[in-house]
């Protein structure tokens, strides 16, 4: 079996029920439904047939929910995604072999809530945030309570980039323009969360805590020496802010952290960024995914079938790594 740890699905009457709440969010729902197999579910199986003894987990897809709304929506929204997205793995098991839960994580209370409900309830394997919570950083302290939840019920993070065209590239400009804010935004910006949560100490207090890292672990891998090395000198560059203290309040050397994430092969069928993420995590930490409907799914699959690979480590790619985060 393979399993796609990351792919994305957008029930149509969720799409309906965000369109009602967020009126001004219909052109992002019409753009969402061009991309048919997100919302048609025989235009997904077709694609996901490119694959032999192919199987999914599913979750939303950008915005975010709390992109979406106020609280009382992304609650109302969250319930509902979770609530089709377990129908759904009920329905087809042998397309679908879980889902990633939604919660609206600007509410830290409510978030906990539903994320004990859809796992403790509706069976999902772990819960999907974003790289920052309506432009404020993971590592604020009102979010410890929701890792630690995760830590304790052993459920796995799934870390999605999201950012925006109003992110812009230059300060001369009121916008990022050519689509520079996703193309190089979410790599830099999953980046930046993976190192706020290492230096906030994420992985001392939950040393066993899993979080998969969209795209490979965004620019970590690529940038290797800079992230190591380039940061023994922490604070050596800033006059403003004391950094003195960070490293040295660490229980490891830094580096050793950003290895216990877990990166995915969604490159949209690229394998020189998977070999570069392959070499920097290790075979144990590299997980199938292809960000379908939205990547591809048999080019992303045939990169990883003609990787110069054994047969274990292409094994554990394709299903043994992912299998043994959702606890199969």
């Amino acid at each position: 079996m393979v399993i796609d740890l990351y792919t994305h699905l957008a029930p149509r009457s969720f799409l309906d029920r965000m369109v009602a709440l967020a009126p001004k969010l219909g052109n992002i729902v019409n753009r969402l439904l061009t991309v048919k197999p997100l919302s048609d579910l025989d235009a997904r199986f077709r694609d996901m047939d490119s694959v032999p003894d192919y199987r999914q987990v599913i979750s939303l897809p950008n915005p975010s929910l709390e992109e979406i709304g106020d609280a009382e929506t992304g609650r109302e929204l969250a319930r509902i995604a979770n609530d089709e997205m377990a129908e759904l793995c009920a329905k087809y098991p042998d397309r679908f072999v879980g889902f990633a839960a939604a919660v609206y994580l600007a509410d830290v209370e409510s978030a906990l809530a539903e994320a004990d409900r859809a796992i403790h309830q509706l069976g999902a394997k772990g819960v999907l945030i974003y790289n920052h919570v309506a432009g404020h950083p993971l590592d604020e302290e009102r979010f410890r309570p929701f890792f630690a939840a995760m830590a304790q019920w052993k459920k796995p993070i799934w870390l999605h980039p999201t950012r925006t065209a109003n992110v812009s590239d230059y300060a001369s400009e009121q916008k990022s323009r050519f689509e520079m804010w996703w193309c190089f935004g979410w790599p830099y910006d999953t980046s930046v969360a993976m190192t706020r949560l290492v230096f906030d100490g994420l992985f001392d207090r939950h040393p066993d805590l899993e979080i998969i890292t969209h795209h490979c672990g965004g620019m970590i891998p690529f940038f290797d020496g800079r992230v190591g090395p380039g940061m023994d000198v922490l604070g050596a560059r800033t006059s403003d802010e004391d950094y003195s203290q960070i490293l040295p309040s660490l229980k490891r050397p830094h580096m050793e952290y950003f290895k216990l994430f877990y990166g995915d092969t969604a490159m949209f069928g690229a394998t020189t960024g998977v070999r570069c993420g392959l070499d920097f995590f290790g075979p144990s930490k590299i997980v199938f995914a292809t960000d379908a409907p939205l990547g591809p799914i048999a080019k992303t699959y045939k990169g990883i079938a003609e990787m110069d690979l054994s047969a274990e480590d292409r094994h554990a790619i394709l299903y043994g790594n992912a299998a043994r985060l959702l606890r199969l």
